[in-house]
């Protein structure tokens, strides 16, 4: 195994002697690689790609594998990074392997243990602060992909919306009750069967529709699934059956050891489902070429749903991998190839991804249940995943899954959003997982849907308000989006990654800054809006007061549901904030 310090190809005695690290060991037995080492004065360990249970990861078993886990996430996360971060020392274990870190604090500092097959991995340390450490990581890794300036205004989604004619008069809704957006997600769009060809009897013009979509200012995505499905019982569908006998034929769809097609296992989401093998260029072929029309007909982009579907070691793939290290690879090579067939002016929007997800922009943190207690595991993982090299990221505002949120839930995800690389509201399909507990004939989490269902208005006041917001918003979006890929840096900033030396600071994890200049801080949790506060040092504006406040220092604040923390650091050159409403308008 090859070990780095800061780039550099160093010895075992070297590390030994490195005062940023102690109690160094390094051992095989059993057919397993552990590493040992402490970290002697480590305020917190933060990053291993996306983590919903905790944001300071210590004390924690993280284990290095993609996992589909619908809604609750837990421990599991669907976008694993094999590399961790403290203020002062970072490290990186160049694998594919599914493996496990440990950290405790012990007299010493926080002891770190690392479990994983024994193999010819790289190891890097890198010593500085967060910043150095964050860049030296992303040096090893593709650039960051910057998406195109419409990805970051206001989506618009929902699984309901099955035929052309719905999708046409809700994206006039969003016209009517003045509420901008710029993309628009259909999910129930194809024939279900072979999921590249529109159900025609429900889109009569396609084409004509993404023209007038266009007209509006809206880009459309449409979703995708990494599979060449099981029909249901009674289904018949010619096309797809042809499709399956010609993949297996030519060999492009991922294998047992004894050369048979690999199925989804029972139980699993697609079960019985064969799995398309983007690691052979003639699947690749094959497989976008019956996409190409979509592109030619002005689709931008696709939602790259899935991809968890490599559940054992033995399934072989055409450049040799296997499923010991395609259980976390699979889902890159995946959006690597949709990347790839589409080109830098459009857009994907996928669930899960490892190392090296950066070049294949955006994401969303998954399903979650429109629950209070899902609100802070959405913010702790945007901010691991921030801080694990992947800066651009969405959640689906209030929820996805169950019952419609309260007003109130719905509220603060949605000015939280606001602040957020990705903001969009989605919601799942009326016969979904938890369907049995809606009473709702339509679950749309659209401003107007929710208006509608609590008949209250000012929902649709305040969806308005934080929507123009984010419009407002967009240059400065869109600059800070550059320089985040241009430095490696990311776009939601923990304030431990940006004041390392600030004790304080790096105990918070309900505040960040989003780019440089604004520092965010939502309410989580179901109340009166009242909160504490942490300024850093510096001076900042406050929103809705006017008020500048110098750092460090605490408040206590009190948030309405029509506001928000934001707090403007006035040694940014973003002049142009000083003019949003947000600091022009006093509350």
């Amino acid at each position: 195994m090859n070990i780095h310090w800061n780039l550099e190809p160093v010895n075992l005695e070297y590390i030994a002697r490195q005062i940023e690290l102690s109690h160094f060991s390094w051992t095989n037995k059993d057919g397993k690689m552990q590493i040992q080492f402490t970290i002697p004065r480590a305020k917190g360990i933060w990053g291993f790609g996306e983590r919903f249970d905790a944001f300071n990861q210590e004390g924690l078993q993280r284990k290095n594998q993609v996992v589909e886990h619908f809604t609750q996430q837990g421990q599991d996360t669907y976008l694993p990074v094999p590399f961790f971060l403290t203020d002062s020392l970072g490290f990186f274990l160049q694998t594919r392997l599914v493996c496990t870190f440990v950290s405790r604090r012990t007299k010493n500092g926080l002891r770190v243990t690392i479990v994983l097959p024994v193999c010819d991995d790289g190891v890097y340390f890198f010593s500085g602060n967060p910043q150095k450490i964050l860049a030296g990581f992303l040096s090893l890794q593709e650039k960051a992909v910057l998406p195109p300036s419409w990805a970051f205004g206001p989506w618009m989604s929902a699984n309901r919306w099955n035929d052309q004619e719905t999708v046409l008069k809700e994206a006039e809704k969003a016209a009517t009750y003045a509420i901008p957006a710029t993309v628009l997600v259909i999910e129930a769009w194809s024939d279900e069967a072979t999921f590249y060809r529109f159900n025609e009897g429900l889109w009569p013009d396609p084409k004509k529709m993404i023209e007038v979509l266009h007209r509006q200012g809206l880009h459309l995505i449409l979703w995708q699934i990494p599979v060449l499905k099981k029909l249901d019982a009674g289904q018949v569908h010619s096309i797809h059956e042809a499709d399956c006998q010609e993949a297996i034929a030519n060999a492009l769809v991922v294998t047992n050891p004894d050369g048979t097609p690999y199925h989804i296992p029972k139980g699993k989401w697609f079960a019985g489902g064969m799995v398309p093998d983007f690691t052979n260029p003639h699947l690749c072929q094959w497989w976008f070429k019956r996409r190409e029309y979509l592109l030619e007909m002005g689709v931008d982009g696709f939602k790259t749903d899935g991809g968890e579907f490599i559940y054992t070691d033995e399934v072989r793939f055409h450049d040799g991998s296997d499923g010991t290290t395609m259980q976390n690879e699979y889902p890159l090579s995946y959006t690597k190839a949709y990347a790839k067939a589409i080109g830098k002016d459009r857009i994907l929007f996928s669930r899960s991804g490892y190392v090296g997800s950066q070049a294949t922009p955006l994401h969303w943190v998954g399903d979650q249940l429109s629950i209070w207690p899902e609100l802070p595991c959405i913010l702790h993982a945007g901010l691991n995943a921030s801080v694990s090299g992947i800066p651009f990221w969405g959640f689906d505002i209030g929820g996805f899954a169950g019952p419609l949120p309260s007003a109130e839930l719905y509220l603060r995800s949605f000015m939280l959003a606001t602040f957020w690389p990705v903001m969009q509201w989605h919601s799942e399909p009326l016969g979904g997982q938890f369907s049995q507990t809606q009473s709702e004939a339509v679950n749309d989490r659209s401003p107007w849907n929710m208006a509608k269902h609590y008949n209250d208005d000012s929902i649709l006041a305040i969806c308005r308000k934080f929507s123009n917001l984010r419009m407002e918003l967009l240059p400065y979006i869109e600059s800070e989006a550059a320089y985040s890929v241009f430095h490696g840096e990311p776009l939601m900033r923990p304030l431990f990654y940006s004041y390392p030396e600030d004790d304080t600071a790096c105990a918070i994890e309900d505040e960040y800054l989003f780019g440089r200049s604004l520092l965010i801080a939502p309410i989580l949790t179901q109340g009166d809006g009242e909160r504490e506060i942490y300024l850093p040092q510096g001076s900042w504006l406050e929103s809705g007061t006017k008020e500048i406040l110098n750092g460090p220092c605490h408040l206590r604040r009190t948030y309405d549901l029509g506001h928000i923390g934001v707090f403007l650091k006035l040694d940014f050159e973003h002049a142009f904030l000083k003019g949003l409403s947000l600091f022009t308008n006093v509350r």
